[in-house]
């Protein structure tokens, strides 16, 4: 077994290996200087997490189907699934969608917009974010639909304290550099809200995300996420985490819902999308790093699962980064 698991399980962090995977990439950011009445509706983005730091006032967050959030200096809220939701003054405020707003385009991804009755102030600094890889978008879709963190009351307040009224400072001050800053700590805030969710546990059902908590089974997923080439079984697998072959594979289909080699062949196959998409190898050489013998045998897999043939799918991926 990898070292680093073995540390992982000992040191009680076997989510630092689903924290590993989130490379977040910023879609946008916006610094808003909002007056009392105001509400704002903010748009569905697909496939990204969406974030609203309250560096001064307050705020109601309201997601479809959740209870209202007031928003207070020192607390964030994700909203994990890029659904469309609403921040308003008051509880009962009209919104206006954010596209039809005066926002001001600083850079091409850093916006700041100014708008409201002239009433309280309330400053946001908001933003949507997606991740590079196929197991933070599975994490992802497994979080709950909104995610709350009081910065006052969390283990690590003193940091994030001081993250925030950093981030309060540089949104306030046009100074050099201070956009680059203002991205950099909303990220580690963002993965810090996911950090604190999984900490507490909650809402958590099947999956490999929830079945990380199992010792055993969570070995065996780490093991194939870090090397999806190797020629593993479910033989190989339970021999690893010291279970027979038929508890393995039953305690794994409990608590993932699927079984060993299913999880592995769409985990080979969602890496290897991102390889095509991303990179110009090829496709034998990526066929070969995630364990197959011959480009139709990987191929062949590549559609049933992703539902399109590899060439397809890089052709789409290279269509779309020409737009």
């Amino acid at each position: 077994m990898d070292e680093r698991i073995e540390r992982a399980w000992a040191s009680g962090d076997p989510y630092g290996e689903a924290l590993h995977f989130l490379r977040l990439e910023g879609v946008v950011y916006a610094h808003s200087q909002l007056s009392a009445p105001w509400g704002i509706a903010m748009p569905a983005m697909d496939n990204c997490v969406m974030f609203h730091i309250v560096t001064s006032g307050s705020c109601w967050v309201r997601v479809k189907g959740e209870e209202l959030i007031e928003l207070r200096p020192g607390a964030f809220t994700l909203v994990p699934h890029g659904m469309g939701h609403d921040l308003m003054s008051g509880r009962r405020v009209k919104t206006e969608p954010f596209f039809d707003l005066p926002v001001e385009q600083v850079s091409e991804r850093y916006e700041r917009l100014v708008y409201g009755g002239g009433g309280e102030e309330t400053q946001l600094i908001c933003g949507a974010v997606c991740f590079d890889h196929p197991a933070a978008a599975d994490l992802v879709r497994q979080l709950s639909r909104v995610i709350h963190v009081d910065a006052w009351n969390a283990p690590e307040s003193e940091w994030m304290q001081s993250t925030l009224r950093l981030m309060a400072i540089e949104s306030r001050e046009r100074r050099a550099g201070g956009e680059t800053i203002v991205t950099r700590l909303a990220d580690i805030l963002v993965i810090q809200g996911i950090r604190s969710w999984l900490a507490r546990g909650e809402e958590m059902g099947q999956g490999w995300l929830a079945a990380l908590r199992d010792e055993r089974i969570g070995r065996a997923i780490v093991a194939m996420q870090r090397e999806p080439g190797a020629s593993w079984t479910v033989e190989s697998l339970a021999r690893n985490v010291s279970m027979s072959r038929s508890a393995f594979a039953l305690r794994f289909q409990e608590l993932v819902g699927e079984s060993p080699m299913e999880y592995l062949t769409r985990w080979r196959m969602q890496s290897a999308a991102q390889a095509l998409r991303t990179t110009s190898e090829q496709v034998i050489d990526i066929a070969e790093r995630y364990g197959y013998g011959s480009e139709a045998a990987f191929s062949r897999a590549f559609k049933r699962v992703m539902g399109e043939t590899p060439g397809r799918h890089r052709r789409g991926a290279e269509a779309v980064s020409v737009l």
